[in-house]
C-alpha cells in the first residue's frame, strides 16, 4: 500500500542533519544548538533541495515544549515557585515593559505605527522556554535560586502571552475601526476590551486552581495506581498521557498555553513519590523533541532578510542581547540577587521565544504588524538562540570580575 512520507521524511532528515551538523558544531567548539538550527535551514523552504513540512515540524516542536515543561514541573514544588515570586513577577513585568518600549521605539524609527511597535516589542520581550531550560539544565543551575527565578519568570511571560493573543484582534479592531472577533458579543469599546481581558484571566485562574486543588489529589493517585501494576510500558504511557492530555485540555477548555498546562501537570505530580520515575520515563522523548524544536525554528528562517534589512536586523538583535540582558540584570540586582545569579538570568533571557512566532503570525494576519516585522522577529530569534551559549560564557567572565 502507498505511504504518506512527508512527516516521516521531515523527522528522518531533520534528525539526520541535526546529528551530523551538531557533531560538526561540536568539533568546531560551537554550541550544538547552532548545528540543529543549521539543520532546519538546510531542509527549510529557503534552501534548494528537499523541503520539509514546516507545519508538521512546528507541531512536533510543540510536543517538545510540552514534555520539557512537564519535566521542569516534576522537579519543582509550589513552595519553591512561590519563594521566587518576589523577583520573578515584578522582574518579568518590568523586563517585558522595557523590551516592549525599546521595540516600539525601533519600530517607530522604521516608520511603523504604534500598534505595530507594541506588538513588535512585546514579541522581542518573551524568551524561549526550550532554550532557557536547556541552558540552565546543562549548567546545573535549574535547582538554584536563579533557576527557580528564571522558571517563575517564564510562567509570568507565558500568562502574559496568553493575554496578548486574546488582545491582538481587539488591538486590530481599534486601529482599523472594525468589529473585533475577540470581544464579548454585543459589547464594544473599552467595556468589551475590559470584559474580554477579565474573562481570559478568570479562565487562567480557574485552571490553576483546579490543578492545585483537584489535580494535586487525582493525578498522583492515578499515577501511583498505574505504578502498582509494575508495567514500565503502561507507566510511561500514563506519564505521557498526563503531560500531553492536560496540556491539550488546558488549551481547549481554558485558553491556556500548552507549556503552562504541562508545567502545572508536572508541578502537581512532583509532590508524589513517583515523580522521579515519571521524569526518567519521559526524558528520551523530551530530548529528541527538543532537537526537533530547534530544527523547526531553523526551517522558518529566511536568510534574505540579512541582505534586505541589515541595519534593522542588527538593531533588533541588539535590543534582545543588550536591552533585555541589562534590564533583567538590573531588576534582579535591585531585588537582592547576587551579581552571578542576576547575570545568569539576564543571559538566559537574552533570546526570542517560540510563542513570539505565534503572536507575530497572528498580528500579521490581523493586519497589525507588517510582514517585515515577522521576518525580523524570526531572524532575531535564530541569531539570539544561536549566540545564547556565548552570552552565558560572557556572563561567567563578567561575574568572575564582579565577584560574589
Amino acid at each position: 500500500m502507498p505511504h504518506e512520507t512527508g512527516l516521516i521524511a521531515t523527522i528522518a532528515l531533520g534528525l539526520t542533519f541535526a546529528l551530523f551538523l551538531g557533531l560538526g558544531a561540536r568539533a568546531l567548539k560551537l554550541p550544538t544548538i547552532v548545528g540543529y538550527l543549521a539543520a532546519g535551514i538546510c531542509i527549510g523552504p529557503a534552501t534548494p533541495g528537499f523541503m520539509g513540512d514546516v507545519e508538521a515540524a512546528q507541531q512536533l516542536a510543540e510536543i517538545g515544549v510540552i514534555l520539557l515543561m512537564f519535566g521542569v514541573g516534576l522537579h519543582f514544588s509550589p513552595r519553591e515557585l512561590a519563594d521566587a515570586r518576589g523577583v520573578a513577577v515584578p522582574g518579568a513585568i518590568l523586563q517585558m515593559a522595557t523590551a516592549t518600549l525599546l521595540g516600539w521605539a525601533l519600530a517607530r524609527l522604521m516608520g511603523w505605527g504604534d500598534a505595530a511597535g507594541i506588538i513588535f516589542g512585546f514579541c522581542l520581550s518573551v524568551a524561549s522556554t526550550v532554550v532557557l531550560l536547556r541552558a540552565l539544565t546543562e549548567r546545573g543551575e535549574l535547582a538554584t535560586t536563579q533557576g527557580h527565578t528564571a522558571v517563575g519568570w517564564l510562567v509570568v511571560e507565558d500568562m502574559a502571552m496568553v493575554v496578548a493573543l486574546v488582545l491582538v484582534p481587539v488591538l486590530a479592531a481599534v486601529t482599523q475601526d472594525r468589529p473585533a472577533a475577540g470581544l464579548v458579543i454585543g459589547i464594544g469599546g473599552a467595556e468589551g476590551v475590559a470584559l474580554t481581558l477579565l474573562i481570559t484571566l478568570g479562565k487562567v485562574a480557574i485552571f490553576v486552581a483546579l490543578m492545585l486543588v483537584v489535580g494535586a489529589r487525582v493525578l498522583p493517585w492515578a499515577l501511583s495506581w498505574v505504578g502498582r501494576l509494575r508495567s514500565r510500558e503502561l507507566f510511561s504511557l500514563a506519564a505521557l498521557v498526563t503531560a500531553l492530555g492536560i496540556a491539550y485540555l488546558a488549551y481547549v477548555l481554558f485558553g491556556v498555553s500548552f507549556a503552562l498546562g504541562a508545567f502545572l501537570a508536572g508541578l502537581v505530580l512532583g509532590q508524589s513519590a513517583l515523580s522521579q520515575k515519571a521524569a526518567e520515563q519521559t526524558l528520551p522523548l523530551r530530548d529528541a523533541f527538543a532537537v526537533l524544536f530547534f530544527v523547526a525554528v531553523g526551517m522558518l528562517f529566511d536568510p534574505t532578510i540579512v541582505l534586505r534589512e541589515p541595519l534593522a536586523l542588527l538593531a533588533t538583535v541588539l535590543v534582545v542581547l543588550i536591552g533585555k540582558t541589562l534590564a533583567a540584570y538590573a531588576i534582579a540586582r535591585v531585588r537582592g540577587l547576587t551579581p552571578k545569579a542576576a547575570l545568569s538570568i539576564g543571559a538566559a533571557l537574552a533570546q526570542v521565544g517560540e510563542f513570539s512566532f505565534i503572536l507575530a503570525g497572528l498580528a500579521v494576519t490581523e493586519g497589525v504588524l507588517p510582514e517585515a516585522g515577522r521576518d525580523l522577529i524570526l531572524a532575531a530569534a535564530i541569531i539570539t538562540i544561536a549566540v545564547n551559549p556565548f552570552m552565558f560564557r560572557l556572563a561567567d567572565r563578567v561575574a568572575a570580575k564582579l565577584g560574589p
